[in-house]
């Protein structure tokens, strides 16, 4: 992948939009066969980490120790699945490792750690990837780095009080190279979100972020707000994603649980197929 030292002043959404349907595919392979998984969340994710990974964010995957690379933080680590496709088609990790995805041993769990390559921190523990990600916004800036810090969230971990308690502490600090994607795709665990977020944008407006809220799966709104964040005016940015679990695969999406999805052995080549038909 070539270096970006700043993204260029305009997108290629055609181009991006293709990205993130390479992740898709990538992310069927490497779920197929194995009955079930948090594919629905890595589907609907995908056009985020390709808007990221492949026109906002600067980073090398031959130099992953960069002082000056840009963060991406996955604190919802059971979205690993799309973290190690965009890894893979990034440059950081080998293709070929994929289909090792979930299985026991392989460096690629199914929630992340930070012992894969290109992934910054452990994910899993839910409500952590923001605290983490305005400590490391505050010491890039005191390293007098132009690194930034991209921390994606859920709604759910929005239940959290310690993820309130960062956002604070982002505002305070003025960590203007802080960028929150909240993804509010509308479940949790055991259902629908049900504790009172809503509305997400005013509240993180309240607490002294600069809040954008996008169609999360449109690729040209995630491009021009993403563009609007690279101001340094005092303030952290947050971009409220909302999502549709499954996106791109309609019989994922019509599913009413879709945070951890079972599939038969003899659904994957018939939702593989229905993908592509899709984006025919």
């Amino acid at each position: 992948m070539t270096l970006q030292n700043h993204p260029p002043a305009e997108p290629d959404i055609a181009a991006l939009e293709a990205h993130a349907l390479d992740l898709r595919r990538k992310m069927m392979g490497m779920a197929s066969g194995k009955g079930e998984g948090y594919i629905a969340q890595g589907l609907a994710i995908a056009d985020c980490l390709a808007a990221l990974y492949f026109h906002e964010m600067r980073h090398d995957p031959a130099r992953p120790d960069w002082a000056d690379r840009d963060r991406f933080l996955l604190s919802t680590g059971h979205y690993s699945i799309a973290m190690y496709a965009a890894l893979a088609q990034a440059g950081y990790l080998d293709v070929a490792e994929l289909p090792s995805y979930g299985i026991n041993g392989s460096a690629l769990p199914m929630s992340t750690f930070d012992t894969t390559n290109g992934v910054e921190i452990v994910g899993g523990s839910l409500g952590h990837g923001l605290g983490q990600a305005v400590g490391m916004a505050m010491g890039l800036r005191l390293d007098g780095s132009p690194a930034r810090v991209f921390c994606e969230f859920s709604d759910g971990e929005l239940d959290e009080g310690s993820t309130w308690e960062s956002a604070m502490g982002a505002a305070t600090f003025k960590c203007d190279n802080l960028v929150a994607l909240i993804d509010c795709n509308g479940i949790q665990a055991d259902g629908p979100v049900t504790v009172a977020i809503e509305p997400v944008a005013d509240k993180m407006t309240a607490f002294g972020f600069e809040t954008y809220e996008v169609n999360g799966n449109d690729m040209s709104a995630l491009m021009e707000a993403l563009g609007k964040c690279r101001e340094s005016n005092g303030k952290p940015k947050a971009i409220v994603l909302r999502t549709i679990p499954g996106f791109g695969i309609p019989t994922i999406m019509a599913r009413e649980r879709a945070h951890f999805v079972r599939v038969g052995n003899d659904e994957w080549d018939s939702l593989i197929a229905e993908l592509e038909r899709e984006n025919a």
